[in-house]
């Protein structure tokens, strides 16, 4: 049954590809991108100021590095971005040599080690991979990837999760908790079937999976065993990422996207792209920190 919970619009300025969406529990702050736009949004919860900050590139997610500094994860590299006043600095390339690629779904683990998708900018079949930013250098952990997509992990660090979108499979992997690096293969956790694919995800503080359902305006909950527990409705076709936001983590933030929508798909679907607050009585989970050394 999709559960209708109340829900509000935090940006009615619609993305034409929501993406990357975090919140810093410390300044009450979310963030998240507008991928094919080159926007950075920045919405402080408490007052619902909005502001919107032009990138010059396109980009997808960000770690926090302190209270002065973010990492900017973008087409060609990973950037360190001063709050202050917005100055980008180049930390690490990535993909700079390949300009039909850019970065996708992305997300800080509880080590510090940040996990960044790749993908074609046309979807291209296997063109991107799935890459670890560990102690200051990037390897590579998954290639071969058409569109990464729900990139998070298990409140006990010992587990990843991802997908290809196109392959419409829910990956898991064990990890290292101190590192947060592969110590095993990936396994099938579920099969998506039915409307809509999966998106981006995040881990709740019990170990559910909420899952952006691209395609079928909802969001869906799966148990660590791959079991759909609630599904979520959003008021738009296009969901893309989930993040836990609210002093208590108790509300979920939803991007949404009106890519590849017609005049006609776009009329039916007037809050394409907006950004939402649902009131979803979750247990959720600050995001750590990206370590950078």
């Amino acid at each position: 049954m999709m559960e209708q919970v109340p829900t509000s619009i935090l940006s009615n300025d619609p993305c034409h590809l929501g993406e990357g969406p975090t919140y810093d529990v410390t300044t009450d702050t979310a963030w998240w991108f507008d991928i094919r736009e080159g926007r950075l949004f920045e919405a402080h919860l408490g007052s619902g100021a909005i502001r919107v900050h032009a990138l010059g590139r396109m980009a997808s997610a960000l770690g926090r590095i302190d209270a002065e500094r973010q990492l900017i994860v973008a087409e060609d590299g990973l950037y360190v971005r001063k709050l202050a006043d917005g100055v980008m600095t180049l930390f690490l390339p990535l993909e700079a040599d390949k300009p039909d690629t850019r970065s996708n779904d992305c997300r800080v683990h509880q080590s510090g080690t940040f996990w960044i998708g790749t993908m074609g900018k046309k979807a291209e079949p296997k063109a991107g991979a799935i890459y670890a930013l560990h102690r200051g250098k990037i390897s590579t952990l998954f290639s071969g990837i058409s569109i990464p997509n729900s990139i998070c992990f298990s409140p006990d660090g010992g587990t990843g999760y991802f997908t290809d979108t196109a392959r419409a499979v829910l990956y898991a992997v064990p990890l290292n908790p101190a590192t947060g690096l592969p110590r095993g293969e990936p396994e099938v956790l579920l099969r998506h079937t039915g409307i809509g694919g999966l998106d981006g995800s995040v881990c709740d503080a019990d170990g559910n999976i909420w899952n952006a359902c691209w395609g079928a305006s909802r969001i869906d909950v799966y148990s660590p065993q791959g079991e759909r527990l609630r599904s979520l409705g959003v008021p738009a076709k296009q969901a893309s990422c989930p993040a836990f936001v609210g002093p208590d983590l108790s509300r979920l933030l939803v991007t949404s996207a009106w890519q590849d929508m017609d005049a006609a798909a776009r009329a039916a679907d007037p809050q394409a792209g907006y950004t939402f607050l649902l009131e979803a009585s979750a247990r959720g989970r600050a995001e750590p920190d990206v370590e950078l050394a």
